[in-house]
Protein backbone atom coordinates (compact mmCIF):
# COMPACT_ATOMS: atom_id res chain seq x y z
CA UNK A 1 0.00 0.00 0.00
CA UNK A 2 1.28 3.45 -0.93
CA UNK A 3 1.17 6.37 1.49
CA UNK A 4 -0.14 9.89 0.79
CA UNK A 5 0.30 12.91 3.05
CA UNK A 6 -2.47 15.51 2.74
CA UNK A 7 -2.17 18.83 4.57
CA UNK A 8 -3.98 21.73 2.94
CA UNK A 9 -5.06 25.22 3.88
CA UNK A 10 -7.35 25.45 0.84
CA UNK A 11 -9.61 22.43 1.27
CA UNK A 12 -11.33 22.76 -2.11
CA UNK A 13 -12.07 19.22 -3.42
CA UNK A 14 -9.75 17.63 -0.87
CA UNK A 15 -12.42 15.19 0.37
CA UNK A 16 -13.13 13.93 -3.16
CA UNK A 17 -9.39 13.68 -3.88
CA UNK A 18 -8.74 11.73 -0.67
CA UNK A 19 -11.60 9.29 -1.35
CA UNK A 20 -10.23 8.65 -4.82
CA UNK A 21 -6.77 8.00 -3.42
CA UNK A 22 -8.20 5.55 -0.89
CA UNK A 23 -10.00 3.73 -3.72
CA UNK A 24 -6.62 3.51 -5.46
CA UNK A 25 -5.17 1.80 -2.38
CA UNK A 26 -3.39 4.77 -0.79
CA UNK A 27 -3.04 5.08 2.98
CA UNK A 28 -3.78 8.68 4.03
CA UNK A 29 -1.94 10.59 6.74
CA UNK A 30 -2.84 14.15 7.62
CA UNK A 31 -2.60 17.05 10.06
CA UNK A 32 -4.83 19.42 12.00
CA UNK A 33 -7.75 20.86 10.09
CA UNK A 34 -7.26 18.58 7.11
CA UNK A 35 -7.31 15.49 9.34
CA UNK A 36 -10.52 16.71 10.96
CA UNK A 37 -12.16 17.44 7.58
CA UNK A 38 -11.33 14.00 6.19
CA UNK A 39 -12.38 12.22 9.39
CA UNK A 40 -15.74 14.04 9.41
CA UNK A 41 -16.35 12.81 5.88
CA UNK A 42 -15.75 9.17 6.74
CA UNK A 43 -12.28 8.81 5.32
CA UNK A 44 -9.88 6.46 7.04
CA UNK A 45 -7.01 8.80 7.91
CA UNK A 46 -4.02 8.60 10.25
CA UNK A 47 -2.94 11.65 12.25
CA UNK A 48 0.64 12.79 11.67
CA UNK A 49 1.40 12.83 15.40
CA UNK A 50 0.55 9.10 15.44
CA UNK A 51 3.29 8.62 12.85
CA UNK A 52 5.84 10.86 14.54
CA UNK A 53 4.99 9.95 18.11
CA UNK A 54 5.30 13.65 18.85
CA UNK A 55 2.42 16.09 19.44
CA UNK A 56 1.84 19.35 17.61
CA UNK A 57 3.51 22.12 19.63
CA UNK A 58 3.84 25.91 19.72
CA UNK A 59 0.23 26.50 18.67
CA UNK A 60 0.70 24.36 15.58
CA UNK A 61 3.97 25.97 14.47
CA UNK A 62 5.65 22.55 14.67
CA UNK A 63 3.71 19.58 13.30
CA UNK A 64 5.49 17.88 10.42
CA UNK A 65 9.09 18.95 11.03
CA UNK A 66 10.17 15.45 12.01
CA UNK A 67 12.50 12.74 10.61
CA UNK A 68 9.63 10.27 10.27
CA UNK A 69 8.03 12.68 7.82
CA UNK A 70 11.04 14.05 5.98
CA UNK A 71 12.86 10.72 6.03
CA UNK A 72 9.83 9.25 4.29
CA UNK A 73 9.91 12.06 1.73
CA UNK A 74 13.63 12.27 1.02
CA UNK A 75 14.66 8.61 1.02
CA UNK A 76 15.79 7.57 -2.46
CA UNK A 77 14.14 4.25 -3.31
CA UNK A 78 17.02 3.11 -5.51
CA UNK A 79 19.62 3.86 -2.83
CA UNK A 80 20.14 0.80 -0.62
CA UNK A 81 21.74 2.76 2.24
CA UNK A 82 18.77 5.17 2.30
CA UNK A 83 16.28 2.33 2.40
CA UNK A 84 18.25 0.47 5.05
CA UNK A 85 18.40 3.62 7.22
CA UNK A 86 14.66 4.30 7.14
CA UNK A 87 13.90 0.61 7.73
CA UNK A 88 16.08 0.61 10.85
CA UNK A 89 14.35 3.78 12.07
CA UNK A 90 10.86 2.44 11.28
CA UNK A 91 10.19 5.19 8.73
CA UNK A 92 7.63 4.45 6.03
CA UNK A 93 8.20 6.02 2.60
CA UNK A 94 5.68 8.64 1.50
CA UNK A 95 4.72 8.36 -2.15
CA UNK A 96 2.45 11.36 -2.65
CA UNK A 97 2.29 14.75 -0.94
CA UNK A 98 -0.56 17.21 -1.32
CA UNK A 99 0.10 20.53 0.41
CA UNK A 100 -1.01 24.08 -0.12
CA UNK A 101 0.17 26.89 2.04
CA UNK A 102 -1.15 29.21 4.72
CA UNK A 103 -2.96 32.15 3.12
CA UNK A 104 -0.33 34.82 3.73
CA UNK A 105 -1.20 36.79 0.58
CA UNK A 106 -4.93 37.03 1.29
CA UNK A 107 -4.23 37.82 4.95
CA UNK A 108 -2.11 40.90 4.23
CA UNK A 109 -4.84 42.21 1.91
CA UNK A 110 -7.34 42.39 4.76
CA UNK A 111 -8.06 45.75 6.31
CA UNK A 112 -6.35 46.52 9.62
CA UNK A 113 -4.41 43.26 9.72
CA UNK A 114 -1.46 43.56 12.10
CA UNK A 115 2.10 42.59 11.31
CA UNK A 116 1.98 39.88 13.98
CA UNK A 117 -1.20 38.44 12.47
CA UNK A 118 0.50 38.32 9.10
CA UNK A 119 3.54 36.55 10.54
CA UNK A 120 1.36 33.73 11.89
CA UNK A 121 0.27 33.04 8.32
CA UNK A 122 3.84 32.34 7.20
CA UNK A 123 3.90 28.62 6.52
CA UNK A 124 7.03 26.74 7.57
CA UNK A 125 6.14 23.06 7.58
CA UNK A 126 4.21 23.25 4.32
CA UNK A 127 7.00 24.67 2.12
CA UNK A 128 9.47 22.31 3.79
CA UNK A 129 7.38 19.25 2.91
CA UNK A 130 6.82 20.53 -0.60
CA UNK A 131 10.50 21.15 -1.17
CA UNK A 132 11.53 17.78 0.30
CA UNK A 133 9.07 15.96 -1.93
CA UNK A 134 9.99 18.05 -4.97
CA UNK A 135 13.69 17.36 -4.44
CA UNK A 136 12.94 13.63 -4.46
CA UNK A 137 10.53 13.88 -7.40
CA UNK A 138 11.74 10.58 -8.88
CA UNK A 139 10.01 8.76 -6.02
CA UNK A 140 7.41 11.23 -4.73
CA UNK A 141 4.54 12.93 -6.54
CA UNK A 142 4.01 16.40 -5.08
CA UNK A 143 0.87 18.47 -5.56
CA UNK A 144 0.44 22.13 -4.56
CA UNK A 145 -2.45 23.12 -6.84
CA UNK A 146 -6.06 21.97 -6.45
CA UNK A 147 -6.41 22.18 -10.24
CA UNK A 148 -4.06 19.20 -10.58
CA UNK A 149 -6.17 16.73 -8.55
CA UNK A 150 -8.23 15.48 -11.49
CA UNK A 151 -5.31 14.91 -13.87
CA UNK A 152 -3.37 13.01 -11.20
CA UNK A 153 -6.31 10.73 -10.48
CA UNK A 154 -6.88 10.18 -14.20
CA UNK A 155 -3.25 9.18 -14.70
CA UNK A 156 -3.38 6.80 -11.74
CA UNK A 157 -6.60 5.22 -13.01
CA UNK A 158 -5.35 4.88 -16.59
CA UNK A 159 -1.78 3.70 -15.95
CA UNK A 160 -1.69 2.67 -12.31
CA UNK A 161 1.17 5.07 -11.67
CA UNK A 162 2.34 8.65 -12.01
CA UNK A 163 4.96 9.02 -14.71
CA UNK A 164 8.40 10.48 -14.12
CA UNK A 165 7.57 13.23 -16.64
CA UNK A 166 4.51 14.25 -14.64
CA UNK A 167 6.42 14.11 -11.36
CA UNK A 168 9.14 16.36 -12.74
CA UNK A 169 6.57 18.91 -13.96
CA UNK A 170 4.88 18.86 -10.56
CA UNK A 171 8.27 19.35 -8.89
CA UNK A 172 9.07 22.40 -11.01
CA UNK A 173 5.63 23.80 -10.21
CA UNK A 174 6.31 23.40 -6.49
CA UNK A 175 9.55 25.36 -6.64
CA UNK A 176 7.78 28.13 -8.56
CA UNK A 177 4.98 28.05 -6.01
CA UNK A 178 7.26 28.32 -2.98
CA UNK A 179 9.42 30.97 -4.65
CA UNK A 180 6.31 33.03 -5.38
CA UNK A 181 5.10 32.55 -1.81
CA UNK A 182 8.45 33.67 -0.40
CA UNK A 183 8.53 36.70 -2.71
CA UNK A 184 5.24 37.95 -1.25
CA UNK A 185 6.58 37.53 2.28
CA UNK A 186 9.91 39.19 1.53
CA UNK A 187 8.20 42.16 -0.12
CA UNK A 188 5.88 42.53 2.88
CA UNK A 189 8.90 42.65 5.18
CA UNK A 190 10.99 44.83 2.86
CA UNK A 191 11.84 48.34 4.01
CA UNK A 192 14.60 49.23 1.52
CA UNK A 193 13.51 50.72 -1.79
CA UNK A 194 16.19 48.79 -3.67
CA UNK A 195 17.42 45.80 -1.61
CA UNK A 196 20.43 43.63 -2.50
CA UNK A 197 18.12 41.10 -4.15
CA UNK A 198 14.77 42.01 -5.67
CA UNK A 199 12.08 39.34 -5.83
CA UNK A 200 8.68 39.91 -7.44
CA UNK A 201 6.01 37.27 -7.89
CA UNK A 202 4.18 37.28 -11.23
CA UNK A 203 1.09 35.13 -11.78
CA UNK A 204 0.21 33.81 -15.23
CA UNK A 205 -2.94 35.46 -16.56
CA UNK A 206 -3.29 34.48 -20.18
CA UNK A 207 -1.38 33.42 -23.25
CA UNK A 208 -1.45 35.98 -26.06
CA UNK A 209 -1.72 35.15 -29.74
CA UNK A 210 1.70 36.74 -30.25
CA UNK A 211 3.80 39.67 -29.09
CA UNK A 212 4.50 42.95 -30.89
CA UNK A 213 4.88 40.92 -34.08
CA UNK A 214 3.47 37.54 -35.16
CA UNK A 215 6.83 35.76 -34.89
CA UNK A 216 7.15 36.62 -31.16
CA UNK A 217 5.52 34.49 -28.46
CA UNK A 218 3.94 36.39 -25.58
CA UNK A 219 1.92 35.99 -22.39
CA UNK A 220 0.38 38.28 -19.80
CA UNK A 221 1.37 37.98 -16.14
CA UNK A 222 -0.11 39.77 -13.15
CA UNK A 223 1.82 41.49 -10.37
CA UNK A 224 -0.18 42.53 -7.32
CA UNK A 225 -3.73 43.89 -7.20
CA UNK A 226 -3.55 47.44 -8.51
CA UNK A 227 -7.19 48.60 -8.71
CA UNK A 228 -6.36 51.02 -11.56
CA UNK A 229 -5.34 48.30 -13.94
CA UNK A 230 -6.52 46.50 -17.04
CA UNK A 231 -6.72 43.37 -14.89
CA UNK A 232 -9.67 45.01 -13.16
CA UNK A 233 -11.43 45.90 -16.41
CA UNK A 234 -14.53 44.06 -17.57
CA UNK A 235 -14.48 43.35 -21.30
CA UNK A 236 -17.96 43.88 -22.72
CA UNK A 237 -17.29 43.23 -26.39
CA UNK A 238 -14.69 42.33 -28.97
CA UNK A 239 -11.75 40.03 -29.46
CA UNK A 240 -9.20 39.25 -26.77
CA UNK A 241 -6.67 42.00 -26.18
CA UNK A 242 -3.39 41.61 -28.03
CA UNK A 243 0.08 42.45 -26.73
CA UNK A 244 -0.02 45.83 -28.49
CA UNK A 245 -3.60 46.47 -27.36
CA UNK A 246 -2.56 45.97 -23.75
CA UNK A 247 0.39 48.33 -24.09
CA UNK A 248 -1.74 51.02 -25.71
CA UNK A 249 -4.67 50.67 -23.33
CA UNK A 250 -2.35 50.89 -20.35
CA UNK A 251 -0.71 54.04 -21.75
CA UNK A 252 -4.13 55.61 -22.34
CA UNK A 253 -5.14 54.91 -18.75
CA UNK A 254 -1.97 56.52 -17.42
CA UNK A 255 -2.63 59.72 -19.37
CA UNK A 256 -6.27 59.77 -18.30
CA UNK A 257 -5.26 59.46 -14.65
CA UNK A 258 -3.61 62.88 -14.71
CA UNK A 259 -6.96 64.63 -15.24
CA UNK A 260 -9.81 65.14 -12.78
CA UNK A 261 -12.17 67.09 -15.05
CA UNK A 262 -14.12 65.31 -17.84
CA UNK A 263 -11.37 64.14 -20.18
CA UNK A 264 -11.00 62.00 -23.30
CA UNK A 265 -7.70 60.52 -24.47
CA UNK A 266 -7.04 59.36 -28.00
CA UNK A 267 -3.92 57.22 -28.31
CA UNK A 268 -1.92 55.43 -30.99
CA UNK A 269 1.27 53.41 -30.55
CA UNK A 270 1.56 54.46 -26.88
CA UNK A 271 1.57 58.18 -27.71
CA UNK A 272 -1.44 60.47 -27.30
CA UNK A 273 -2.75 61.74 -30.62
CA UNK A 274 -5.52 63.79 -29.05
CA UNK A 275 -6.38 64.76 -25.47
CA UNK A 276 -9.12 67.14 -24.40
CA UNK A 277 -10.81 68.24 -21.18
CA UNK A 278 -14.15 70.05 -21.04
CA UNK A 279 -17.12 70.46 -18.74
CA UNK A 280 -18.97 68.30 -21.31
CA UNK A 281 -17.57 64.84 -21.96
CA UNK A 282 -19.27 64.93 -25.36
CA UNK A 283 -17.36 68.07 -26.31
CA UNK A 284 -14.14 66.58 -24.92
CA UNK A 285 -14.71 63.59 -27.21
CA UNK A 286 -15.19 65.83 -30.22
CA UNK A 287 -12.10 67.88 -29.35
CA UNK A 288 -9.89 64.84 -28.74
CA UNK A 289 -10.79 63.30 -32.09
CA UNK A 290 -10.49 66.64 -33.86
CA UNK A 291 -6.93 66.96 -32.52
CA UNK A 292 -5.78 64.28 -34.94
CA UNK A 293 -8.58 62.57 -36.89
CA UNK A 294 -6.01 60.75 -39.01
CA UNK A 295 -3.92 59.10 -36.30
CA UNK A 296 -6.90 57.98 -34.20
CA UNK A 297 -7.75 55.46 -36.96
CA UNK A 298 -7.09 52.05 -35.35
CA UNK A 299 -6.35 53.69 -32.01
CA UNK A 300 -7.62 53.74 -28.44
CA UNK A 301 -10.16 56.05 -26.82
CA UNK A 302 -10.37 56.28 -23.04
CA UNK A 303 -12.57 58.56 -20.94
CA UNK A 304 -13.31 59.18 -17.29
CA UNK A 305 -17.09 59.62 -17.53
CA UNK A 306 -20.19 57.83 -18.77
CA UNK A 307 -20.13 56.97 -22.45
CA UNK A 308 -23.50 58.22 -23.71
CA UNK A 309 -25.44 57.41 -26.85
CA UNK A 310 -24.36 60.77 -28.34
CA UNK A 311 -20.71 59.90 -27.77
CA UNK A 312 -21.24 56.37 -29.10
CA UNK A 313 -22.67 57.78 -32.34
CA UNK A 314 -19.44 59.72 -32.87
CA UNK A 315 -17.14 56.84 -31.97
CA UNK A 316 -19.06 54.32 -34.07
CA UNK A 317 -18.07 56.25 -37.20
CA UNK A 318 -14.37 55.70 -36.50
CA UNK A 319 -12.36 52.49 -36.74
CA UNK A 320 -11.08 51.97 -33.19
CA UNK A 321 -9.36 49.03 -31.54
CA UNK A 322 -10.39 49.79 -27.94
CA UNK A 323 -12.73 52.02 -25.97
CA UNK A 324 -12.34 52.36 -22.20
CA UNK A 325 -14.96 53.99 -19.99
CA UNK A 326 -16.20 53.61 -16.40
CA UNK A 327 -19.83 53.37 -17.52
CA UNK A 328 -21.80 52.85 -20.73
CA UNK A 329 -25.38 53.85 -21.35
CA UNK A 330 -27.42 50.83 -22.43
CA UNK A 331 -28.20 52.30 -25.85
CA UNK A 332 -24.58 53.33 -26.35
CA UNK A 333 -23.41 49.81 -25.59
CA UNK A 334 -25.92 48.30 -27.99
CA UNK A 335 -24.74 50.60 -30.77
CA UNK A 336 -21.03 49.98 -30.21
CA UNK A 337 -21.52 46.21 -29.92
CA UNK A 338 -22.60 46.17 -33.56
CA UNK A 339 -18.88 46.30 -34.26
CA UNK A 340 -18.09 42.74 -33.16
CA UNK A 341 -14.31 43.22 -33.08
CA UNK A 342 -14.33 46.50 -31.14
CA UNK A 343 -12.95 45.87 -27.68
CA UNK A 344 -15.10 47.62 -25.07
CA UNK A 345 -13.61 47.80 -21.60
CA UNK A 346 -15.40 48.93 -18.47
CA UNK A 347 -13.09 50.19 -15.73
CA UNK A 348 -13.61 52.46 -12.74
CA UNK A 349 -11.24 55.34 -13.50
CA UNK A 350 -11.61 56.77 -10.00
CA UNK A 351 -9.25 54.28 -8.41
CA UNK A 352 -5.71 55.17 -7.42
CA UNK A 353 -2.72 53.72 -9.26
CA UNK A 354 -0.99 51.76 -6.48
CA UNK A 355 2.02 50.53 -8.47
CA UNK A 356 5.29 51.60 -6.90
CA UNK A 357 7.69 50.69 -9.69
CA UNK A 358 8.04 50.78 -13.43
CA UNK A 359 9.96 47.70 -14.58
CA UNK A 360 11.76 47.69 -17.93
CA UNK A 361 13.70 44.77 -19.34
CA UNK A 362 17.19 45.08 -20.77
CA UNK A 363 19.52 42.39 -22.07
CA UNK A 364 20.48 40.32 -19.04
CA UNK A 365 18.46 42.24 -16.47
CA UNK A 366 15.79 44.77 -15.62
CA UNK A 367 15.63 48.43 -14.69
CA UNK A 368 13.51 49.44 -11.70
CA UNK A 369 12.36 53.00 -11.14
CA UNK A 370 9.63 54.60 -9.11
CA UNK A 371 6.48 55.48 -11.04
CA UNK A 372 6.53 59.11 -12.25
CA UNK A 373 3.60 60.37 -10.18
CA UNK A 374 4.92 63.91 -9.86
CA UNK A 375 2.72 66.77 -11.03
CA UNK A 376 3.88 70.32 -10.54
CA UNK A 377 1.64 72.55 -8.45
CA UNK A 378 0.96 75.91 -10.08
CA UNK A 379 2.21 77.69 -6.96
CA UNK A 380 5.63 76.17 -7.64
CA UNK A 381 5.84 77.46 -11.21
CA UNK A 382 8.51 80.03 -11.90
CA UNK A 383 7.50 82.88 -14.20
CA UNK A 384 10.60 83.36 -16.37
CA UNK A 385 9.48 86.23 -18.62
CA UNK A 386 8.48 89.86 -18.26
CA UNK A 387 4.96 89.08 -19.41
CA UNK A 388 2.97 87.08 -16.86
CA UNK A 389 0.42 84.42 -17.91
CA UNK A 390 -3.16 84.85 -16.69
CA UNK A 391 -4.78 82.24 -14.46
CA UNK A 392 -6.57 80.78 -17.48
CA UNK A 393 -3.32 80.61 -19.41
CA UNK A 394 -1.63 78.88 -16.48
CA UNK A 395 -4.39 76.25 -16.46
CA UNK A 396 -3.91 75.73 -20.19
CA UNK A 397 -0.16 75.33 -19.70
CA UNK A 398 -0.67 72.80 -16.91
CA UNK A 399 -3.01 70.83 -19.15
CA UNK A 400 -0.28 70.63 -21.80
CA UNK A 401 2.24 69.67 -19.13
CA UNK A 402 0.09 66.72 -18.04
CA UNK A 403 -0.07 65.50 -21.63
CA UNK A 404 3.57 65.99 -22.64
CA UNK A 405 4.58 63.93 -19.61
CA UNK A 406 3.25 60.86 -21.44
CA UNK A 407 4.69 61.56 -24.90
CA UNK A 408 7.89 59.80 -25.95
CA UNK A 409 10.94 62.06 -25.68
CA UNK A 410 11.93 64.38 -27.22
CA UNK A 411 8.37 65.61 -26.83
CA UNK A 412 6.49 68.78 -27.69
CA UNK A 413 2.74 69.26 -27.23
CA UNK A 414 0.86 72.24 -28.62
CA UNK A 415 -2.51 73.06 -27.06
CA UNK A 416 -5.33 75.53 -27.51
CA UNK A 417 -7.30 75.79 -24.31
CA UNK A 418 -7.67 72.34 -22.79
CA UNK A 419 -7.18 70.35 -25.94
CA UNK A 420 -4.17 69.23 -27.94
CA UNK A 421 -3.77 70.54 -31.47
CA UNK A 422 -0.30 69.18 -32.21
CA UNK A 423 1.93 66.44 -30.81
CA UNK A 424 5.58 65.89 -31.68
CA UNK A 425 6.89 62.62 -30.26
CA UNK A 426 10.10 60.67 -30.05
CA UNK A 427 12.37 62.89 -32.11
CA UNK A 428 16.14 62.96 -31.88
CA UNK A 429 16.15 66.72 -31.32
CA UNK A 430 13.70 69.05 -29.66
CA UNK A 431 13.26 71.48 -32.54
CA UNK A 432 12.32 68.55 -34.78
CA UNK A 433 9.57 67.54 -32.33
CA UNK A 434 8.40 71.17 -32.22
CA UNK A 435 8.25 71.39 -36.02
CA UNK A 436 6.02 68.30 -36.20
CA UNK A 437 3.62 69.56 -33.54
CA UNK A 438 3.47 73.12 -34.85
CA UNK A 439 3.06 72.13 -38.48
CA UNK A 440 0.19 69.84 -37.53
CA UNK A 441 -1.51 72.66 -35.63
CA UNK A 442 -1.07 75.04 -38.56
CA UNK A 443 -2.36 72.47 -41.05
CA UNK A 444 -5.61 72.26 -39.10
CA UNK A 445 -6.08 76.00 -38.79
CA UNK A 446 -4.65 76.60 -35.32
CA UNK A 447 -2.35 79.58 -35.79
CA UNK A 448 -2.96 81.88 -32.82
CA UNK A 449 -3.38 81.81 -29.06
CA UNK A 450 -1.46 78.55 -28.73
CA UNK A 451 0.45 77.12 -25.77
CA UNK A 452 3.47 74.84 -26.02
CA UNK A 453 4.74 72.27 -23.53
CA UNK A 454 8.18 70.66 -23.64
CA UNK A 455 9.09 67.61 -21.55
CA UNK A 456 12.67 68.85 -21.02
CA UNK A 457 14.54 72.16 -21.12
CA UNK A 458 15.50 74.13 -24.21
CA UNK A 459 19.26 73.93 -24.81
CA UNK A 460 18.93 76.77 -27.34
CA UNK A 461 16.44 79.48 -28.20
CA UNK A 462 15.48 77.84 -31.52
CA UNK A 463 12.21 76.31 -30.22
CA UNK A 464 11.05 79.68 -28.86
CA UNK A 465 11.75 81.44 -32.17
CA UNK A 466 10.03 78.68 -34.12
CA UNK A 467 7.02 78.66 -31.80
CA UNK A 468 6.50 82.40 -32.16
CA UNK A 469 6.20 82.03 -35.94
CA UNK A 470 3.29 79.60 -35.48
CA UNK A 471 1.21 81.68 -33.08
CA UNK A 472 2.38 80.30 -29.74
CA UNK A 473 1.89 82.78 -26.90
CA UNK A 474 2.67 80.66 -23.82
CA UNK A 475 5.37 78.10 -23.09
CA UNK A 476 5.86 75.66 -20.21
CA UNK A 477 9.15 73.82 -19.85
CA UNK A 478 11.38 72.56 -17.01
CA UNK A 479 14.14 75.15 -17.29
CA UNK A 480 17.57 74.34 -15.94
CA UNK A 481 19.68 74.75 -19.07
CA UNK A 482 22.90 76.72 -18.79
CA UNK A 483 21.47 78.73 -21.69
CA UNK A 484 18.03 79.37 -20.21
CA UNK A 485 18.60 83.09 -20.54
CA UNK A 486 18.76 82.79 -24.34
CA UNK A 487 15.24 81.37 -24.39
CA UNK A 488 14.02 83.92 -21.85
CA UNK A 489 15.44 86.79 -23.92
CA UNK A 490 13.84 85.40 -27.08
CA UNK A 491 10.45 85.20 -25.34
CA UNK A 492 10.76 88.77 -24.08
CA UNK A 493 11.73 90.04 -27.53
CA UNK A 494 8.90 88.18 -29.25
CA UNK A 495 6.20 88.85 -26.66
CA UNK A 496 5.83 85.28 -25.35
CA UNK A 497 5.16 84.20 -21.78
CA UNK A 498 7.16 81.31 -20.36
CA UNK A 499 7.06 79.39 -17.08
CA UNK A 500 9.52 76.88 -15.64
CA UNK A 501 8.34 73.75 -13.79
CA UNK A 502 11.82 72.88 -12.48
CA UNK A 503 11.22 69.20 -13.13
CA UNK A 504 11.33 67.22 -16.36
CA UNK A 505 9.38 64.23 -17.68
CA UNK A 506 11.67 62.27 -19.96
CA UNK A 507 9.92 59.19 -21.37
CA UNK A 508 12.10 56.80 -23.37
Amino acid sequence: MKRALLSVSDKTDIVVFAKQLVELDYEIISTGGTYKKLKENGIDVIAVDTITGFPEILEGRVKTLHPKIHGGLLAKRDNSSHMKAIEELDITPIDLVCVNLYPFESTIKKENVTFDEAIEQIDIGGPTMLRSAAKNYQDVAVICDTNDYASIINELVETGNISLTTKKKLSAKVFRHTAFYDSIISNHFQEEVFPEKMTKGFSFNTALRYGENPHQQAALYKLGDNPYSLFQAEQLNGKALSYNNIQDANAALNILKEHSSPTVVGLKHMNPCGVASHTSLLQATIDAIDSDPVSIFGGVISMNGTLTLEIARILSKIFLEIIIAPKYEKEALELLKKKKNLRLLKLDTGFKNTDQFQITSINGGVLFQEIDNYLVDKKHLEIATKLIPSNDEIEDLLFGWKVVKHVKSNAIVVTKGSKTVGVGAGQMNRVGAAEIALEWAKKHGHTEGLSLASDAFFPFDDVVKLAAKYGVKNIIQPGGSIRDQDSIDACNQLGLKMVFTKNRHFKH
